[in-house]
């Protein structure tokens, strides 16, 4: 039997990689003050993912960290001027080479304000985690999860300091476990994990070395080779540092333990081509243990259920894919925005409980897309660099359409998810609402830039009659809306192509949720447009129509 609780918190948060740090911030930020708990000393020292992309930039803009990534951004270049590279060894000749940026001509600044970012993991978890303990989440490392069970109000936790023993029971509301793909909050729930599992086992480690020769006037952002194994990996760190990856094989019989200094440094040299190789040495990756050679394991797989009660999963305790296309951070990262202003508009009571079912409903299917996605991104680049004629990595990470959750569907909306960018679907109810230029009360900026808070309601220029009705509307159900009209005096619309974007005509209105999706919209004025406003935000926030739950 678990003992009484000692402490109490809004939501319990496992796990304090950039997933469970993300959903920190993004709680945070909206007033919710979580703990989060993590096993480990401290931070990983390791880069792990090296890049987020646009969609996940504009996740952090919103958070008001954009410019602070863009500063502790790891590469000395723009990634569009670094090549990928697939070759036996770097030395020698190519079996295919393009810039990294080729595959997504689609992303430019008329689609989104934000750009690819190189910065490494450990440097983004720093900057998230900081910023989220600066908004009020507690961030408590050495602590790992003993157990829990769920009640009726909440979650009973027991936490252990792993360098004490000592136990603490903790009463939590919700919570999360961003724990990875090893989740024992998953474990525990007994969620099993479907798809293929691990796919290979990988040996890293970070080494400073000067490969001029053998990169031959090539500013490599990314690189495939087939020695000392095929899958192996090279990308730069800075200066004259790289991250090193290679496969090994626990099925013949190879362990973790078997690669000591010495045979990674011969894993280098046969990578690069150059046998005699100067390699100045291993980097240290877990400041507290001493540790420079580390483990990881590439797998693909995806929950069969991401809650149970008032238990969510989010990143890798939901989901695994190959970090081909930088995907895997990025999705968790969404899941993490997604999940975390659904919590808070339950637990501050301007939302319903059964909005946070619509979680899974709008996540999972993104997650299965995006596994299948890297899968085949994995093939291409393992292989001969050919694609299958799938959708465009563009439309991949921003055109994602949620079928159904906390949105209103309109006629012809069906189950299935075909990501697109294209302009017969944008502005529609589950998509991300699309980038314009505007400008605000003098002040040039993304349409974007409106939504994070509460929810938005944009109004054409003509659209009064939404404008009028939003303030009584929101205010009879208690709940936060900012609204805009569009080519209003102190909002205007420099293109004059707001209206084409979001589908709707002058008098016209779209609502946006926090996470930035199109929750619902209305080519035209409504006859009664406090009432049918009222209608919308009960039934996307799970509300009572007469007031707060």
């Amino acid at each position: 039997m678990t003992p009484a609780p000692t402490e109490q918190t809004p939501v319990l948060i496992v796990g304090g990689a950039v997933v469970g740090l993300s959903t920190a911030l993004f709680l945070a930020r909206r007033g919710i003050r979580p703990l989060l708990v993590e096993r480990h000393p401290g931070a990983l020292g390791h880069p792990r993912a090296r890049v987020i992309n646009p969609r996940t930039v504009e996740i952090f803009r919103a958070a008001g960290l954009e410019e602070e990534i863009f500063a502790d951004r790891s590469l000395t270049s723009e990634l569009s001027e670094k090549l990928m590279v697939r070759a036996e060894t770097l030395a020698g000749p190519e079996i295919f080479s393009a810039p990294m940026q080729d595959e997504a001509p689609e992303l430019t600044s008329e689609v989104t304000p934000c750009t690819w970012c190189s910065i490494d993991q450990d440097r983004l978890e720093r900057l998230v985690a900081r910023r989220a303990t600066e908004l009020g989440a507690e961030v408590r490392w050495s602590t790992e999860l003993a157990g829990f069970e769920q009640t009726d109000d909440g979650v009973v936790a027991t936490l252990r300091d792993t360098a004490t023993g000592e136990e603490t029971t903790v009463h939590a509301q919700y919570l999360i476990g961003a724990d990875g793909v090893r989740s024992t909050v998953r474990e525990r729930l007994g969620i099993a994990v479907e798809g293929p599992g691990t796919l290979i086992h990988t040996v890293s480690v970070v080494f400073k070395a000067d490969l001029t020769a053998p990169l031959r006037g090539r500013d490599l952002g990314l690189g495939y080779f087939d020695q000392p194994d095929t899958g192996t990996l090279l990308m730069p760190l800075d200066g004259s540092r790289w991250v090193f990856y290679t496969p090994y094989h626990p099925e013949r019989g190879e362990r973790l333990e078997d690669f000591d200094e010495a045979r990674c440094i011969d894993a280098i040299r046969a990578a690069v081509g150059v046998p005699d190789l100067h390699v100045e040495g291993l980097e240290v990756q877990v400041e507290k243990t001493g540790q420079k050679i580390l483990g990881f394991e590439i797998s693909a797989g995806l929950a069969e259920r991401y809650r149970e009660g008032r238990a969510f999963l989010v990143g890798d305790a939901a989901h695994t894919m190959p970090p081909t296309g930088a995907f895997g951070a990025a999705t968790g990262i969404q899941d993490a925005d997604n999940l975390a202003w659904k919590l808070a508009a339950v637990l501050d009571r301007t939302a319903g409980p059964a909005l946070l079912d619509s979680y899974e409903a709008e996540r999972r299917p993104v997650a299965r897309f995006t596994i299948d996605y890297a899968l085949a991104e994995l093939q291409e680049r393992s292989h001969d660099g050919q694609d299958d004629g799938r959708v465009s990595y563009a439309a991949a990470i921003l055109g994602q359409r949620y079928p159904s959750g906390a949105l209103l569907p309109e006629d012809g909306d069906g189950t299935e998810l075909p990501p697109a960018l294209d302009p017969r679907t944008l502005g529609r109810p589950g998509t991300r609402a699309p980038h314009v230029t505007v400008r605000c009360r003098g002040k040039e900026l993304s349409s974007l830039d409106l939504f994070g808070e509460a929810p938005v309601l944009l109004t054409g220029p003509k659209g009064t009659g939404w404008e009028h009705a939003a303030g009584p509307a929101a205010q009879r159900l208690g709940v936060d809306l900012d609204v805009y009209r569009i080519g209003a005096e102190y909002v205007t619309d420099p293109a004059g192509d707001w209206a084409e974007r979001y589908g709707v005509g002058p008098e016209g209105a779209v609502l946006v949720r926090p996470d930035g999706f199109v929750a619902w919209r209305s080519a035209g004025p409504a006859d009664q447009p406090q009432e049918q406003l009222e209608e919308i935000l009960a039934r996307v926030l799970d509300r009572a129509e007469n007031g707060r739950n």
